[in-house]
C-alpha cells in the first residue's frame, strides 16, 4: 500500500542553512536530520571527507506535512530546475517494486531499487515527464 507522498528539496550544499531556514520561516519541526558521515562505511565506497557533514536527508514536519532535504553527493552534478523531486513510501517491498516498474516505463532509472541502510527497497527513477520520484520502502517495525 502507498502510504504517501511529499516533496523532497535537494539542495548544493547548504541544507543546514536551509533546515533553520524553513524550521523558522514555515513553523517546521525538525523530526531527524543525517548527514553522509552517518552512513555506515563501504570500504568499496569511502565516503570522500568534504560530503561527511552535508546532509543525507533531513524530515521536517510542516503542519500535517513532511517535507524531505538533502544535499547533492560531491561530484554528482546540480542542475537549477531539478531541486524539487517527489518522495513516495510504500509499506511493501513488492509493491515498491511494481510501482518503480510503471514509473520507470518510457523513463530513466537514476538509481536502481535497491536496499540501503534506511530502507530494504530504495530507488530513484525519472518518469517520461521529466518528473523524479524517490521510490521508498518503509522498514517493519523490529
Amino acid at each position: 500500500m502507498i502510504l504517501g507522498i511529499y516533496p523532497y528539496l535537494i539542495l548544493n550544499g547548504n541544507g543546514h542553512e536551509a533546515i533553520k531556514f524553513y524550521e523558522d520561516s514555515l513553523d517546521a519541526k525538525v523530526l531527524g536530520v543525517q548527514t553522509f558521515g552517518d552512513m555506515p562505511e563501504n570500504p568499496e565506497f569511502p565516503t570522500p571527507v568534504e560530503a561527511r557533514n552535508r546532509v543525507l536527508n533531513a524530515h521536517l514536519k510542516v503542519g500535517n506535512t513532511d517535507l524531505m532535504l538533502s544535499y547533492t553527493f560531491p561530484g554528482n552534478p546540480y542542475q537549477l530546475g531539478s531541486q524539487v523531486t517527489i518522495a513516495i513510501t510504500i509499506d511493501d517491498a513488492e509493491k515498491s517494486k511494481e510501482v518503480f516498474g510503471k514509473l520507470q516505463e518510457g523513463g530513466k532509472v537514476n538509481m536502481p531499487l535497491q536496499e540501503t541502510f534506511w530502507s530494504p527497497a530504495y530507488g530513484q527513477v525519472t518518469d517520461k515527464f521529466g518528473i523524479t520520484w524517490q521510490v521508498s520502502t518503509e522498514a517493519a517495525e523490529k
